[in-house]
């Protein structure tokens, strides 16, 4: 490997979300946090080089985003890395994803109108639905059907929706939707004619040789269909912002840069961010290949080391992220006396699946994101709290 995955960096009084904040999840600041889904992996040095020559001019005025060097950046990514082909008016910038899905749930539909989930479901979708005054309506994906979709009752509650709000691939449960299910959910959109917005967040992070299909692979199909995403999470930037959405409908889109533009004023985009992103999609595909590399060896280590020490505790190999979904409804203990366990006596923060909806209860969800020795001391942390409990 180029990069090196296996050194701990100290990321303490960084003002770090998952470090310096992690009181704010678990009620206990001196914990190995395992929770937030950033990783702890520098960036590729291509990319911080780019950003050191920006700091070297010493100017930060304001940018613009709307320009073919950025929207092509965009466009080739996705024809290179998914053999997907959209068009660069599709593209619009925008400071955040879920920014994205707030603005377009707002465009789309009115107040109390359903908004359709799969749960369990990244914990944001939650709130955004819900603070946005929409109704959650929800189709269960059950991991003794390795998360199967119930296509007679998702079509039932299609049928009730104005936006299907997917996660693909899926947070957290890891998986990868297959081309005749994705062709299924948006044949179910084209009938009732939903909107399905995808959040593909972590579309470069596929893992064990599953095949990631954005969605824009339909759209000669149906033209309802929004695709979100951003170079975050794959290499590790959130903290410099910036994401971008790929959106067809020509009116649906202006409307949305109106919003944007005219009554939000997050048009300008950060610097940083942007050139980031145009630095890691054209020049930095070696890294994502070490990193699917590391975080398979990750969940190998982490699945061995279940089998051996916590073999109550169930763990299949996801598809896709560096999101481990562990099920431990095996053991004797309610979630409230497992997660006390964590925090108090094996000082760990790992996030409580019920944080990601009623089919989340019994889960806990493990960010394997890190080097391997942090990973190994957090499972030693975790049997450490699975002793105690079971010494009563």
């Amino acid at each position: 490997m180029i990069h090196d995955f296996d050194s701990i960096i100290d990321r303490k009084n960084t003002y770090s979300t998952q470090w310096d904040f992690v009181i704010d999840r678990f009620g206990e600041a001196d914990l190995l946090p395992f929770s937030i889904s950033d990783t702890d992996f520098r960036a590729p040095e291509r990319l911080l080089n780019k950003l050191h020559q920006v700091i070297d001019h010493g100017i930060f005025g304001y940018s613009r985003w709307n320009h073919a060097d950025f929207k092509q950046t965009i466009t080739h990514y996705y024809q290179r890395a998914h053999h997907t082909k959209v068009a660069d008016d599709w593209v619009v910038y925008s400071p955040s994803i879920l920014y994205s899905i707030s603005v377009l749930l707002r465009l789309l539909t009115e107040k109390d109108e359903g908004i359709l989930v799969f749960d369990p479901m990244y914990d944001a979708f939650i709130k955004v639905v819900n603070e946005n005054d929409r109704k959650l309506l929800t189709v269960p994906l059950k991991r003794e059907e390795h998360y199967k979709i119930d296509f007679a009752l998702l079509e039932e509650k299609i049928a009730k929706c104005k936006v299907f709000l997917l996660c693909s691939p899926h947070n957290p449960t890891g998986k990868v939707f297959t081309k005749e299910e994705l062709a299924k959910i948006i044949s179910l959109c084209k009938k009732y004619q939903v909107y399905l917005i995808s959040d593909e967040i972590h579309s470069d992070i596929i893992l064990f040789d599953a095949i990631h299909y954005p969605i824009l692979n339909w759209y000669n199909d149906y033209d309802r269909l929004i695709l979100l995403n951003s170079a975050s999470k794959t290499f590790n930037i959130p903290g410099l912002g910036g994401s971008y959405g790929l959106i067809p409908d020509q009116e649906l889109r202006m409307e949305f840069l109106v919003q944007t533009r005219e009554r939000d004023f997050v048009n300008s985009p950060s610097i940083m961010g942007m050139l980031a992103t145009m630095t890691a999609y054209n020049e930095c595909q070696k890294y994502v290949m070490e990193l699917v590399h590391y975080i398979e060896e990750n969940m190998r280590q982490l699945k061995n080391y279940l089998a051996e020490q916590l073999p109550e505790i169930q763990f299949e190999l996801p598809q896709a992220t560096y999101l481990a979904w562990l099920d431990v409804r095996g053991l004797p203990f309610s979630d409230d006396e497992l997660q006390k366990a964590l925090v108090q006596v094996g000082k760990v923060g790992i996030m409580c699946g019920d944080v990601y909806g009623a089919e989340g209860r019994g889960f806990l969800r493990m960010n394997v994101g890190c080097p391997q020795v942090k990973m190994l001391e957090g499972l030693q942390r975790m049997k450490q709290s699975m002793d105690f409990l079971e010494e009563g």
